[in-house]
């Protein structure tokens, strides 16, 4: 398994990118999984459900289970928010993980970038962009710079730069 994640501000058009650029990678071969960073509580499940009335009672963790797919949602209750590198082994086996968020951890990155949004590059502060996707040139970069509509570029550069999830998680660890 490799990983490889993509960062950005809020607006900056991440998950645009991500639904763009996975029928491309999965048309290669790819078997790809996703993991998306919410800064806020979310809930997946829906009051009156017997998964959510489970968790109510005070389930742990409760796993939804039918022939097309299954889900665990945990509660962590009074636990600490995980981090990057304990949610990534709860993955199963594929051969690129893409993170959406993150955008502190200590992985390779593609940076998302829309001149609109007025928000600086993060790029100058993280050693692990490797590579910027924006909507305009940006000549102080000191990474290569993507059109954000070149998706097959966009792709060639997630396979390229991806990187093997155990040194990646070593790397978070401060291994």
């Amino acid at each position: 398994m490799r990983i490889i994640g993509l960062a950005g501000w809020s607006g900056s058009g991440k998950t645009t990118l991500i639904t763009k650029v996975l029928p491309r990678l999965i048309a290669r071969g790819q078997r790809v999984s996703t993991l998306k960073h919410a800064h806020h509580g979310f809930d997946l499940d829906q009051p009156g459900k017997d998964s959510f009335m489970h968790r109510s009672a005070g389930a742990t963790e409760v796993v939804i289970s039918s022939a097309k797919r299954f889900a665990v949602l945990h509660e962590l209750r009074d636990e600490p928010e995980w981090d990057l590198a304990d949610l990534l082994g709860k993955f199963a086996s594929v051969d690129l993980v893409l993170v959406e968020g993150f955008k502190r951890d200590a992985f390779p990155k593609l940076e998302i970038h829309r001149a609109a949004n007025g928000k600086p590059l993060i790029h100058p502060d993280d050693p692990h962009i490797v590579a910027i996707a924006s909507d305009t040139p940006l000549p102080q970069a000191n990474v290569p710079v993507i059109d954000l509509d070149d998706i097959e570029t966009i792709a060639d550069m997630l396979l390229r730069h991806a990187a093997p999830l155990q040194s990646a998680v070593a790397a978070m660890r401060g291994a």
